[in-house]
């Protein structure tokens, strides 16, 4: 049986979550307290409903603890997402993500129970700022508090060296998981494989060393 979503909260990144499972073929149910939002997104996802999601009676009546994943996306009443995210821990959801505007925020709402915290604008900022330092990475996935993912687009320092001559674990101390040359994709690259001009290498490593070997980029 396909997994069934929940999002609270249809401002641009609960709509955003909404639309994207509900394209990918999941079943979502999108919450919101302003009837116009819910108006809006009735023919974007499964069901659209307009409801308080502070009142407890009205998200048992919506039967939340049956579904997979509730996503609360609440944005700007930071209060309202911190009971919306108690609620639903204590009516037995088994997972509730929620959005957090900052790490005061996410702290908080780990200590009542929610089981992941995503920054989306905090986030968002890391890769933008990735991008403006070299023009060159084309997109920055933060793992840990330490270590990320990378991608970078090869120019003149990577271009026809083996991936042996450049010896990248051991000048930067991160590893190359995967090569995209053109169409085809090398997801277990050898270390006599060639890199051209204009390749993407996705790269995993600390990111002190990550910055060292984006400031080659």
């Amino acid at each position: 049986m396909s997994k069934q979503f929940a999002v609270v909260g249809l401002g641009r990144f609960g709509g955003s979550v909404a639309k994207t499972l509900h394209d990918m073929g999941y079943e979502v149910l999108a919450i919101d307290r302003d009837p116009e939002r819910v108006q809006e997104y009735a023919q974007i996802v499964t069901h659209a409903v307009e409801a308080n999601s502070t009142d407890e009676s009205a998200l048992k009546a919506l039967g939340l603890r049956n579904f997979d994943v509730v996503v609360v996306a609440i944005g700007e009443d930071i209060q309202s997402s911190i009971m919306t995210t108690l609620l639903m821990k204590e009516s037995g959801v088994s997972n509730v993500v929620v959005k957090a505007r900052n790490d005061l925020h996410g702290k908080v709402l780990y200590k009542i129970g929610a089981d992941k915290v995503v920054y989306p604008e905090r986030d968002m900022g890391v890769r933008v700022v990735h991008h403006l330092i070299s023009p060159n990475i084309l997109d920055y996935i933060e793992l840990a508090d330490d270590y990320s993912i990378v991608e970078i687009r090869a120019n003149e320092f990577f271009a026809g060296k083996t991936l042996q001559e450049l010896d990248i674990r051991a000048r930067f101390g991160c590893n190359v998981m995967a090569i995209r040359s053109g169409k085809g994709f090398n997801i277990a690259p050898l270390a006599d494989d060639t890199i051209r001009l204009g390749d993407m290498l996705v790269v995993i490593g600390h990111n002190n060393d990550l910055k060292k070997l984006e400031e080659k980029a």
